[in-house]
């Protein structure tokens, strides 16, 4: 029998899935970009437009408000720079 606490693992673990098959679309698609002469400012400005505004359409404006009140203190902390140390 499935618990709820496998159930909730394996659904993080598809999760996780799907992150890294998210990162690998988009990481294709900014190398398109970079190669058809696109500034990585402008790609970046586009890719986090996109994202807020598909956000809103599906999930509502509170939680694309939510995402963005974390990116803040995302960035400080450094988990977007390309050399970081996970500990």
């Amino acid at each position: 029998m499935i618990t709820d606490e496998k159930l909730a693992e394996l659904d993080e673990v598809i999760a996780n899935e799907k992150r890294v098959a998210a990162r690998e679309v988009h990481n294709e698609a900014w190398a398109d970009g970079i190669v058809e002469g696109i500034d990585a400012a402008i790609l970046a400005e586009t890719a986090i437009a996109t994202a807020l505004e598909e956000m809103i359409r599906t999930e509502g404006e509170e939680a694309a408000l939510e995402l963005a009140d974390t990116l803040r203190d995302r960035i400080l902390s450094g988990e977007f720079l390309p050399y970081r140390t996970i500990q």
